[in-house]
């Protein structure tokens, strides 16, 4: 496989909640490859302020605002960047919101509002720009991410949050499944614990569980580690790479 299939230059990149944590390793990342990426956050300050930072150095990082609670939000965004950008050809569903709450303790407030944007948001999103790659007719990648804890890193209070993460495991199954006759691939990536300002200010009790034992390859992983999954997947050398799941968890796997 020829090193230029793994450039990403001149790929139009929308990543979700790419303002903060995670979103900015997979931003970054993408953007150093050649992408020309777009930042869909409701938090406009952050989102402009990682793009300004990298647009400093060279890349290519726009804005849009977006609320992945609200359809008509995901609308509207997802037209914008096609006629702004064009159709992507990578989409990172990556945005989505970690709060704990005991199981004994669980409301079905907080089921509702984990699931609106960490499965309901990402499903439209998919529709919506999976309509645009359809119909430019290029292919394209979806890259979902998801929590190594569907793989048994897990932790106390968060049966909501593992909850909403199955629903995007299997709704990347299936549409790895409908969107392969157009040569779009879906894949998902599994982080483990990650070194982010919102895992710390999560809400609920402290983290509790097997997942807070020393880990093999020695700290928690960084955004960069993620990105760097989600990368491999948005490259044209990855075409013939879908439903597929790696886990980034600094060996968790193997204790």
């Amino acid at each position: 496989m020829p090193v230029a299939s793994f450039s990403l230059d001149g790929k139009v990149a929308l990543v979700t909640g790419g303002a903060s944590g995670i979103g900015i390793g997979i931003v970054t990342t993408l953007a150093q490859a050649g992408a020309r990426v777009v930042i869909a956050d409701r938090d406009d300050e952050g989102a402009q302020r990682v793009a300004a930072s990298l647009n400093e150095t060279g890349h290519d990082v726009a804005c849009i605002h977006l609320d992945l609670a609200d359809e008509a939000s995901i609308v509207r965004a997802c037209a914008a960047v096609v006629v702004q950008h064009g159709a992507p050809w990578i989409l990172v569903n990556n945005a989505g919101l970690q709060d704990r709450e005991l199981l004994l303790e669980g409301t079905a407030a907080q089921w509702d509002r984990m699931n609106a944007v960490n499965g309901r948001g990402p499903y439209l999103m998919t529709r919506e720009v999976g309509r645009a790659m359809v119909a430019k007719g290029e292919g394209g990648r979806i890259v979902n991410i998801a929590t190594a804890g569907l793989r048994g890193s897990v932790v106390k209070g968060l049966g909501a949050y593992a909850g909403s993460k199955g629903a995007l495991l299997g709704l990347s199954r299936l549409s790895a499944f409908e969107l392969a006759e157009h040569n779009i691939t879906v894949n998902v990536v599994l982080p483990g614990a990650v070194a982010t300002p919102g895992a710390r200010a999560a809400k609920g009790p402290p983290p509790e569980g097997p997942a807070r034992r020393k880990l093999p390859l020695g700290p928690i992983c960084e955004p960069a580690d993620i990105g760097a999954a989600v990368y491999f997947f948005a490259t044209p050398a990855a075409r013939y790479i879908t439903n597929q799941l790696i886990s980034v968890d600094a060996g968790f796997s193997v204790t």
